[in-house]
């Protein structure tokens, strides 16, 4: 994987990269911001030009969320700058990562793989490997792609909406949750205490075992 040991609840490795914005520090990068890294086995392959074109235009959607996007890929800066220009991204009128490469938002990323800088050396292997971190520089997800299938994006902001949601209130997504839908209390959560926290009301579904555990709330 592109973070090999990196596990659910680790601190991203702080290091330091060129990329097609100059010189970086990841932490830096993120601020108090989310962020997302993208890894790409290389540049020009079909499927990832197809998902930093979709990753452009849902720039604004990112941005809403307060997400930094960034995408490693074993190639050069120089070599992002011409994926850039054969694509046409960034000429007038057309959306693609060079667009956004001028304002905060996709970031193509040459990082030295085994460099100094870092607290432990990235590699890239044949696939694509998505991770998301949050403000605490913690990683809070991480999917890994075969290079042939691309990524879902629609799923990649669902999970963005899921985990800033459960971060800041005492709820969980149930399966094929979508913003909007009902959630889940968290089972740690008393009954007196979930009835003053979730004002809207608190529900349970019926069970054959007649066990009252799975308890729902509208969206917060």
């Amino acid at each position: 994987g592109a973070m090999p040991g990196l596990l659910l609840g680790d601190e991203a490795p702080n290091f330091e990269a060129d990329t097609t914005q100059g010189r970086i520090r990841f932490h830096d990068f993120l601020g108090d911001s989310w962020g997302i890294l993208f890894s790409h086995p290389r540049d020009f392959t079909p499927v990832c030009t197809t998902e930093l074109g979709r990753a452009a235009k849902l720039a604004a959607e990112f941005s809403k969320r307060n997400v930094k996007m960034i995408a490693l890929s074993i190639d050069s800066v120089q070599d992002h700058l011409s994926w850039c220009k054969v694509q046409g991204w960034g000429t007038a009128g057309a959306a693609g990562p060079a667009a956004l490469l001028q304002r905060p938002g996709l970031e193509l990323l040459k990082f030295r793989a085994g460099s100094q800088t870092s607290t432990q050396p990235l590699t890239l292997c044949p696939c694509a490997q998505v991770f998301i971190f949050g403000p605490d520089k913690k990683l809070k997800l991480s999917i890994l792609y075969p290079a042939t299938t691309g990524r879902n994006f629609d799923e990649i902001l669902r999970v963005v909406d899921s985990l800033q949601l459960t971060a800041y209130k005492k709820v969980a997504t149930p399966v094929d949750w979508k913003p909007g839908d009902s959630v889940m209390v968290v089972p740690t959560l008393p009954d007196e205490e979930a009835k003053k926290l979730f004002p809207k009301g608190v529900f349970t579904k019926d069970l054959p075992s007649g066990k009252k555990y799975l308890r729902y709330t509208p969206q917060p």
